[in-house]
């Protein structure tokens, strides 16, 4: 994906959406995230899921300081002003129980339709629920899971040397999906089902995040939204006041991957 604009930086967004943080996890990009959060305010902060990953600390036990300063600023930010939505995922899927509920500020649902400031409704869901391998076999899952972890690790060491020899990151994970073929297939059929399930619950579009994969695209005239993740991509989605919505890339500083622009309505036109 292609870097198109430095974000003029707002600091006072109507939305975030951010997923796949994997708390927990030793390739969390904690500190990336911190900084993000510490830098806006919003009026709703969606967590669309893998927030925390329990299937890692099961594992292991990990979780530093910058993983514990994540989850206060979250907290901070629910007690002033802020609605904070959780949609748990498949590695925090334990807290799918608590549907309906309200703790710490933090409102637990199982999925949420959003509605943008121009007027578009989004159904907000993990996306794991379109993932046939995960949906029929917990154990090709867990097995996914740790070949992902290798990768990281892989990952890791390239980019130690490439640091070394002055280079920029470069994620290997991030290469071979948009290379290794049944990679891109699963993708493209994700996709697909997700835009399928849009038109079915009669929404304009569907924000999801799962795959790490960030994007903003239209499918079958429903609008795709993946938060990406903040393992390899540390991306989010911001709506602005006016209704247009943001896919940025943040390390350090904000840049724009894709810009939706908000719906032209009449009075507007």
């Amino acid at each position: 994906m292609t870097i198109e604009k430095t974000l003029a930086f707002k600091r006072h967004v109507r939305s975030i959406w951010i997923s796949d943080v994997h708390l927990g996890y030793s390739g969390c990009s904690a500190e990336h995230l911190l900084g993000f959060l510490r830098q806006m305010r919003c009026e709703n902060l969606f967590l669309v899921g893998d927030i925390v990953d329990f299937w890692s600390l099961k594992r292991r036990r990990y979780w530093p300081q910058d993983h514990n300063n994540v989850v206060r600023s979250i907290l901070g930010k629910a007690k002033h002003d802020t609605r904070v939505i959780f949609v748990p995922g498949n590695h925090d899927e334990v807290m799918r129980d608590y549907d309906g509920l309200t703790l710490g500020n933090v409102e637990i649902r199982d999925e949420y339709i959003h509605e943008t400031a121009d007027g578009r409704r989004l159904l907000i869901m993990h996306g794991d629920q379109f993932d046939s391998a995960v949906m029929h076999s917990r154990l090709i899952g867990l097995v996914g899971s740790k070949l992902y972890d290798s990768l990281l690790y892989i990952n890791g060491l390239v980019n130690w040397v490439r640091r070394k020899l002055g280079r920029d990151y470069w994620s290997l994970a991030a290469f071979l999906k948009e290379r290794v073929k049944n990679a891109v297939d699963y993708i493209e059929n994700f996709e697909r089902a997700v835009a399928r399930e849009a038109k079915v619950r009669k929404v304009d579009g569907l924000v999801c995040g799962h795959i790490h994969r960030p994007q903003i695209k239209t499918i079958d005239g429903r609008l795709y939204f993946n938060c990406g993740d903040w393992v390899e991509s540390c991306t989010a989605l911001l709506e602005h006041h006016d209704g247009t919505i943001e896919l940025i890339h943040y390390a350090d500083r904000a840049e724009v991957i894709t810009t939706l622009p908000p719906r032209i309505t009449e009075q507007a036109a």
